[in-house]
Formats: C-alpha cells, sequence, structure tokens
C-alpha cells in the first residue's frame, strides 16, 4: 500500500510540474505572437506610440533574430543564427523534461519554461513571419499577401516594439569617445520574448543556491533515507 501510494504521489507531482510547464510556455507564447501581430498589422518601422508620457513607448523594428536589437549580418548570419537558436531551443527542451522527471523544484521548472517560450517566440518571428507578411516599411502590413511574403523560411525578422528611454541626456564633452553623444538609458527595444528569457534567466541566478540545493542528488538520497526509516519505523 505505501509503494503505491508512493507510486501515485510521485505520478501527480510530475504532472502537476508538466502542467505548469506547459502552461507558462503557452501564455508567454500566445501574449507574445498576439502583441507582435498588432503591431505588424497596425503600425510600420520607426512608427512610435507613448503609452506613459515620454519614458514607455511602443516602438516598432525589426531585426534579424538576436535578443534587444541586436543583429548577425547577412543571410548566412541569419541561418547561423536560426540553427543555433533552434539546436538551444531543443536543449532547453529535454532539460526541462530532466527537470520534471527529477522532480525538480516547481521554480526552477517555470523559470526554465520562461527562457524556452521566450526562444521559441522570436524563433517563430524568424521561420514564419517572412513566409506570412509583406514588409512593414512605408505602409502597414498584410497577414497572408496575395504575393507572397518579403522572405524565405528562416529568414524573417523579429519583431521589436518595447521601448523604455527612461533617462535622456548627454555625455560631458570630456568623456573619451562618446563626449557630446547623446545618452539613453534603457536603450535597446525588445519584446515578450526578450523579457521571457531576462526574468526566466533572473529568477534562476536569484534562486540559484535554493534551487540547486534542494535539486542535490547527495540530497534527495538522503531524504529518501530518512524517510524510509520513519515508515519503518511507524
Amino acid at each position: 500500500m505505501i509503494l503505491i501510494r508512493y507510486v501515485a504521489c510521485d505520478k501527480e507531482g510530475i504532472m502537476s510540474l508538466a502542467k505548469k510547464s506547459v502552461l507558462t510556455i503557452f501564455l508567454v507564447l500566445v501574449a507574445d505572437q498576439v502583441f507582435k501581430i498588432w503591431v505588424k498589422t497596425h503600425m510600420v518601422i520607426g512608427q512610435e506610440i507613448p503609452v506613459f508620457d515620454h519614458w514607455f513607448l511602443l516602438h516598432f523594428i525589426e531585426n534579424n533574430g538576436m535578443a534587444f536589437g541586436m543583429e548577425l549580418a547577412g543571410k548566412t548570419g541569419k541561418i547561423i543564427l536560426s540553427l543555433f537558436r533552434i539546436i538551444a531551443l531543443v536543449a532547453i527542451g529535454w532539460y526541462i523534461r530532466y527537470l520534471i522527471r527529477h522532480k525538480a523544484p516547481s521554480g526552477l521548472v517555470v523559470a526554465v519554461s520562461l527562457v524556452f517560450a521566450g526562444a521559441l517566440g522570436n524563433i517563430i518571428d524568424s521561420a514564419f513571419y517572412g513566409l506570412i507578411f509583406d514588409d512593414s516599411y512605408f505602409h502597414v502590413a498584410r497577414l497572408f499577401p496575395k504575393d507572397g511574403g518579403y522572405a524565405s523560411f528562416l529568414h524573417g525578422r523579429v519583431v521589436d516594439m518595447l521601448y523604455f528611454p527612461l533617462i535622456k541626456s548627454t555625455f560631458p564633452h570630456w568623456v573619451p569617445f562618446w563626449g557630446g553623444q547623446e545618452f539613453i538609458f534603457f536603450r535597446p527595444v525588445f519584446n515578450l520574448s526578450d523579457s521571457s528569457i531576462t526574468v526566466g534567466v533572473a529568477i534562476i541566478l536569484l534562486f540559484y543556491r535554493k534551487f540547486f540545493k534542494q535539486n542535490d542528488p547527495a540530497q534527495i538520497e538522503d531524504n529518501g533515507l530518512n524517510g524510509d526509516k520513519e515508515e519503518l519505523k511507524s
């Protein structure tokens, strides 16, 4: 009876972790893609819409696929980046499965799922947006245009729109290289997928000792032996 109850609880724990992971990935992907499609079908490249005064704007740009507007130049760079992302996504997916099967802390599973969802969200842009949209230069893009999209498979551009220029100033003239130039913090334009990756990584770093101490094999073995002793005593 004890063994049956243990197996049942074990399965319930694994299912609960799997549901949290799937729900996290689903919610991030839906929010990310709905927001990107709205921006793509309502704004043109370079257009800005103020959200909160001058420090939070929707600023529509597109990039070739790296986070926070960074790019790898050329078609070769784009293919290399896309392949690297797919390989990384498979590796992260395998790691989530590993964490679930080994009943890792739910916070760690959710954090890694956030990273997975963010990576997948940007891969969707790169893989399919060039096929299903036309260009956003000088006019609002059309979804499923009759003449086809603006790029081939894996050559689409990632949609970015979140811009937080919290501080705008000018570097003093005595500052080497940047003297007299405009200073903006925070300059990068990003999307919800980038945010998901950043939040996931931040959670892992902040709670690293808690997550991995709790998931330490030696400690799990000790806990298991202590649990067996308790059951034998009772």
